[in-house]
């Protein structure tokens, strides 16, 4: 993969010149907050003092997890089939926020159980009809991680065709916080516990068994050192979800492009990590929408030094959290493009 460019004289110089263009506009110093941080980072991402986005969309990433045959979750893994065909009526919870704030949707099977009929609104990737179970076995085979990696990156290309300059990353998959627990304890370090929550819905055994179904498979697994990109990769495969690993290769390619990438919640911070070990430079372009109610979601957002947008209590995932700040970076884009300037020195 092409490295992260370098930080160079031409970004420093533009950083500067989007600080007075915020500065001088009709308006008291700061007056806008946090907008004008978001503004000076949308900015830098599009290289321009008065950019145009383009379009927005939601990628919704389906897949099922061999995992939940371990009793982490309440639900059976059939319903992230269920709930993907709700994305595809309209109806889903994604859906009808992304209706509310003028945003598209796509659905990619990334690996369900069992295929979806063809749809409009639906991307067939499929690598497999879920992973293995984690805690036995390595979640999938170094030819499936390549192959779901390599799907989100040629998933992103098409993004360009479309003039999407703002995309969202939402996710379904019953398990997939037992996966990402998982590769933020391998990729942070954080400890295990304190990622470790309810997800869709705590399991009949309680969190205490998800907490040691999961410690087991970190055992199992037994990661050896290497690059910070070939270790990563190691983790997705014994680790990821379908969906996961085809995420963090979208958001690589994403970043390469230069995107406004648009975190949702616990699920999709774990594949932002992933995306930042493999391409360094990813998490510039990363703005992060809200912080879950998940509780290991906080603490990921601690970890990176980074402030979400929204604190809803939302844990719903599917991309409704990206949905819901896409008007907000609207907001920055066009106070940068359109805002009047305000002539003459301003007081602080």
């Amino acid at each position: 993969m092409t490295p992260a460019p370098p930080v160079t004289k031409s970004r420093e110089l533009l950083s500067d010149k989007l600080k007075a263009h915020i500065r001088g506009k009709a308006k008291p110093v700061g007056s806008l907050g946090r907008l004008e941080e978001l503004a000076l980072q949308i900015g830098l991402i599009a290289g321009s003092t008065a950019p145009d986005l383009g379009n927005a969309k939601i990628v919704v990433f389906a897949a099922d997890h061999g995992i939940t045959a371990e009793g982490v979750t309440a639900y059976p893994s059939v319903v992230s089939r269920e709930i993907a065909k709700f994305v595809l009526l309209g109806s889903a919870g994604v859906n009808v926020l992304a209706r509310a704030a003028g945003v598209g949707v796509e659905l990619v099977d990334a690996g369900l159980l069992e295929p979806l009929p063809p749809h409009e609104l639906l991307t067939e990737r499929r690598i497999g009809p879920g992973t293995k179970n984690a805690r036995r076995e390595p979640a999938m085979s170094v030819e499936e991680c390549t192959a779901a990696l390599d799907a989100g990156r040629i998933l992103d290309a098409r993004l360009g065709t479309e003039n999407v300059g703002i995309v969202g990353y939402g996710e379904i998959g019953i398990g997939n916080t037992s996966s990402a627990s998982l590769i933020a304890h391998a990729l942070t370090g954080l400890d295990l516990r304190t990622l470790v929550g309810p997800g869709a819905g705590a399991p009949a055994l309680g969190l205490d068994h998800k907490y040691q179904v999961l410690k087991e498979t970190i055992d199992r697994a037994a990661i050896a050192p290497s690059t910070e990109a070939g270790r990563t990769f190691e983790v997705l495969r014994q680790f990821g979800g379908f969906e996961i690993v085809m995420m963090a290769g979208a958001m690589t390619a994403a970043a390469q492009a230069g995107r406004v990438i648009v975190v949702d919640g616990f699920i999709s911070t774990a594949g932002a990590i992933a995306a930042e070990a493999l391409y360094p430079g990813t998490l510039d372009n990363c703005v992060f929408a809200h912080c879950s109610a998940e509780p290991g979601h906080a603490a990921l957002l601690r970890h990176l030094h980074v402030k979400p947008l929204l604190e809803l209590e939302m844990r719903l995932g599917e991309g409704t959290g990206a949905a819901l700040a896409v008007p907000i970076i609207r907001g920055a884009e066009l106070m940068l493009r359109e805002m009047a300037d305000l002539p003459g020195e301003h007081p602080e």
